[in-house]
C-alpha cells in the first residue's frame, strides 16, 4: 500500500506517519526545499527503522498539482491509494494572504495532485473553524450552515473543505479536529497555540501568589481540546475502514470543558492559585457594543491591553472566541471508532504531561538572551562612580562582556587603575574625569562624550553620596543636604537630560538608578541621603511614563547595603550583613538584561508595602531601630572611634534579620 502526505513535517503530520508506519506500504512525502533539512532530520532521529519506507516528494504547496515533477508523478500515477492533505495554516494570527495560499489554494492544487495521480482517497484534514461561529450544535452532516466566518482562519478553512466537497473527483473522506494540544502521553507540540497562550498568565500568577490563594477568573464558552495522538490514531483507523467515503468525521471531546475549568486545570497541574471565583463572560454581552468599542478605542485602554497581551504572548483574536458558542457532535466518529480502543482521554488525565512538557520546551523565556553580553555587546554604557565599589565591579563585568565602557570619577588615578584592569581582559573602556556635584563640570562631560561618541546606549548612575545622621545633630548642618542632593539628585540629573535627546533621536537607550533600599525602609540617620535618592526615584518614575512609547527605559535599584568605601566611616557596619560590589552589580546585570522598571529586595519591597498598609507599625519598627543604633562617633563631632561603635549581639541580630537595610 501507499501514501502520499503533505503537512508530514508539521505536527498532526507526523505523528500521522508514526502511524502509517505501524502499517505495511511506501510513505511519500511532500517536501518543499526549504524543509528538506527538517525532513532528514525527522527521518534519522524519529523514522530511522524505516527510513527506507518514508521517501521525500519535492513539490509546493502553493502551485499546481504540488509543484510535483512531471516524473514523480507518472512514477507514482495508479500506486497511490491514499492521499492525505495536511498542509495548512493553523494560526489565529496569520494573515489573509497566508490563509489564502495554504488553506484554500493549497487544498485546490492536494485536489490537482490526488486526481493526477489517481488516487483512490483523498484524505482531507479540515477543522472545527468550518462551523465558524455556529450558535449551537454543529453536526458531522453540516456544513452551509456555518455563521461567523468574518475570520480569515475560519472563512478560508470552511472555504477549502468545500473544494473538496464539490470538485474532488476522487472518493474522499473529511476530519475536523477540535484543537489539538500536545501528544497525552509525552506532552510534545512544536508550537504555542491554543489553550497555551494562557499558560504564561498561570505561570505568573504561580509567581505572584501562593497556590493556596484563592483567585477571581472568568468563565467562557465550552472549549473542544484533543491531544495529537488521539487525532492520529483516528484519522488512520477512519482511513482504512471501508465504506466510509464522502463522510465527515468530528474529532472532537465528547464532554468538553469550559474554559474556566480548563484553565483550572492547568493551573492545578502548575501548582498555581485556582480561580476559585469565575464570573460568566457572557455577562458582559450586556454591556452595550458602542460602549465596550468605545472604551477600548481610547488610547490609555488601547495600549495597557496591547501592553498585557503581549507581555503574556496572548493574540488579540483569541479575545474574541472567549464565548465560543458551538458544540460538536460526534456520533459518526464514535460509530467508525467503535471498538478499536481509541477515544479521547479526560483533559485531567494529561493536563500535567503538557503544562509540563511546555514549560520545559516552549515557555518564551527559555528563548530569552540572558546573557549580559548579548545585550550590551559593543554598546556604549556610561558607569558613573567606576574607580571603586558598585561602579567598578559593574564597569569590569561590562568590559567583559563586551560593551564599551565609558568610566567616570573624580580621580584619575584610581580611574586609571580601572580602566587597566578592563583592558587586561581584553575590554574596551574610555575614561572621564569629572566631578558631579559641580555641574558645570557634568555638562562639560555630556557636551565631551556626545562629541565622542554621538550618544550612549545606557546610563549606569552610580556615583553617590551618603551621610549617616540624626536630625538632630544636623540642625546645623544644612550643608549635608544640600550636598547630598547635588550629587545624587542634581548630578544624575543633569546627566539624564543631557544624554536623553540622543537617546530619543535614536529610539533605544535605557537609564539606570542606583538607588537605595532606604527610600523603601525609610531609614533613620539617613534623612539627607534618602530624601536626595527618593528625589531621583520620583523623577524616574515620571519620565518612565513620558518616555515609554520613545523606546528609552528607566530602572531604579533601590540597593541593599553594599560594602563600599562609602560606608567604611561607620564602623557598626563592619558587623552586620552586607552584599558585595559584585553581588550589586549582578543586579545591575538583571537591570539590563530585562529592563525593569524597578529591582528591589523582597525585604524592601515588604517594608514599602508594611508602611504602605500599616504605616504606624512601620514607623515603630524603624524607630525601635533608631535607638538600637546609635549615632557614630564622626557624626557626633568626636574624634576617633568609641565603644559605643562596637555592636552589641542585640544589634548583631537585629541587623542579620534586616539583612541589607541601612541602620
Amino acid at each position: 500500500m501507499t501514501y502520499f502526505v503533505t503537512g508530514g513535517t508539521g505536527f498532526i503530520g507526523r505523528n500521522l506517519i508514526d502511524r502509517l508506519l505501524q502499517r505495511k506500504g511506501t510513505i511519500h512525502v511532500l517536501v518543499r526545499r526549504g524543509s528538506k533539512k527538517k525532513f532528514n532530520q525527522l527521518v534519522s532521529e524519529r523514522w530511522s527503522d524505516h527510513s527506507r519506507r518514508v521517501v521525500a516528494v519535492s513539490g509546493d504547496l502553493t502551485k499546481p498539482r504540488l509543484g510535483v515533477s512531471d516524473a514523480d508523478l507518472g512514477a507514482m500515477k495508479g500506486k497511490v491509494k491514499h492521499v492525505f492533505h495536511l498542509a495548512a495554516v493553523y494560526d489565529l494570527t496569520a494573515s489573509d494572504e497566508d490563509n489564502q495560499a495554504a488553506n484554500l489554494d493549497g487544498t485546490r492544487h492536494a485536489i490537482q495532485f490526488a486526481e493526477a495521480v489517481s488516487a483512490k482517497c483523498f484524505h482531507h484534514t479540515s477543522s472545527i473553524a468550518v462551523a465558524g461561529l455556529y450558535q449551537g450544535t454543529f453536526r458531522e452532516d453540516m456544513f452551509e450552515e456555518a455563521t461567523g466566518l468574518h475570520h480569515p482562519y475560519f472563512r478560508t478553512k470552511h472555504d477549502s473543505e468545500g473544494l473538496v466537497r464539490k470538485s474532488c473527483n476522487v472518493p474522499w473522506r473529511i476530519y475536523r479536529p477540535g484543537i489539538v494540544v500536545g501528544h497525552s502521553k509525552t506532552g510534545e507540540i512544536d508550537k504555542i497555540d491554543g489553550p497555551y497562550y494562557f499558560f504564561k498568565l498561570i505561570q505568573k500568577m504561580r509567581r505572584m501568589l501562593p497556590p493556596w490563594v484563592p483567585t477571581l477568573g472568568l468563565e467562557g464558552g465550552r472549549i473542544n481540546i484533543v491531544p495529537v495522538d488521539f487525532v492520529a490514531a483516528a484519522m488512520d483507523h477512519i482511513a482504512h475502514k471501508p465504506k466510509l467515503d464522502g463522510q465527515c468525521f468530528h474529532l472532537t471531546d465528547p464532554n468538553p470543558k469550559r474554559i474556566g475549568e480548563v484553565m483550572n486545570l492547568f493551573a492545578e497541574a502548575a501548582h498555581a492559585p485556582l480561580m476559585s471565583m469565575r464570573i460568566d463572560a457572557r455577562l458582559f454581552s450586556f454591556i452595550p457594543s458602542p460602549v465596550k468599542q468605545g472604551l477600548a478605542m481610547l488610547p490609555p485602554v488601547r495600549r495597557i491591553i496591547q501592553q498585557v497581551l503581549s507581555d503574556l504572548g496572548i493574540p488579540k483574536d483569541m479575545l474574541g472566541f472567549f464565548n465560543y458558542p458551538t458544540n460538536f457532535d460526534a456520533r459518526e466518529t464514535e460509530r467508525a471508532l467503535k471498538g478499536s480502543g481509541i477515544s479521547v482521554p479526560s483533559l485531567d488525565q494529561y493536563a500535567w504531561v503538557l503544562w509540563d512538557y511546555w514549560e520545559r520546551h516552549l515557555d518564551p523565556e527559555l528563548f530569552i538572551d540572558r546573557s549580559l553580553s548579548g545585550q550590551v555587546r559593543d554598546k556604549l554604557v556610561l558607569i558613573t562612580g567606576a574607580s571603586s565599589g558598585i561602579g567598578k565591579a559593574t564597569a569590569m563585568m561590562m568590559g567583559q562582556a563586551g560593551a564599551k565602557v565609558i568610566a567616570v570619577a573624580r580621580g584619575e588615578e584610581a580611574l586609571l587603575e580601572t580602566k587597566a584592569e578592563i583592558e587586561a581582559e581584553g575590554g574596551t573602556v574610555f575614561t572621564y574625569t569629572c566631578d558631579l556635584a559641580d555641574l558645570d563640570d557634568a555638562e562639560r562631560l555630556v557636551k565631551q562624550v556626545l562629541a565622542d561618541h554621538g550618544g550612549i546606549d545606557i546610563l549606569v548612575n552610580n556615583a553617590g553620596r551618603s551621610i549617616r545622621r540624626s536630625i538632630a545633630l544636623s540642625y546645623d548642618r544644612f550643608h549635608d543636604f544640600e550636598r547630598c542632593m547635588q550629587l545624587n539628585y542634581f548630578g544624575a540629573l543633569k546627566l539624564i537630560m543631557g544624554f536623553l535627546p540622543s537617546m530619543t533621536e535614536r529610539r533605544r537607550g535605557q537609564v539606570i538608578n542606583i538607588s537605595s533600599i532606604g527610600v523603601l525602609t525609610n531609614a533613620p540617620r539617613f534623612s539627607a541621603y534618602v530624601a536626595s535618592k527618593a528625589a531621583l526615584d520620583a523623577f524616574s518614575r515620571c519620565a518612565a511614563s513620558e518616555f515609554n512609547d520613545t523606546g528609552v527605559s528607566f530602572t531604579t535599584i533601590n540597593m541593599p547595603l553594599v560594602r563600599t568605601p562609602m560606608i567604611a566611616p561607620t564602623k557598626i557596619y563592619e558587623s552586620v550583613p552586607t552584599i558585595t560590589p559584585e553581588d550589586a552589580a549582578d543586579m545591575v546585570k538583571q537591570a539590563v538584561i530585562f529592563r525593569p522598571q524597578r529591582i528591589a529586595t523582597r525585604l524592601g519591597i515588604f517594608a514599602q508595602v508594611l508602611h504602605a498598609v500599616a504605616p504606624k507599625s512601620a514607623e515603630i519598627v524603624m524607630n525601635s531601630a533608631f535607638r538600637m543604633f546609635p549615632d557614630s562617633a564622626a557624626a557626633k563631632g568626636e574624634k576617633g572611634s568609641s565603644r559605643d561603635e562596637r555592636p552589641t549581639q542585640e544589634q548583631v541580630a537585629f541587623a542579620s534579620l534586616m539583612r541589607g537595610i541601612h541602620w
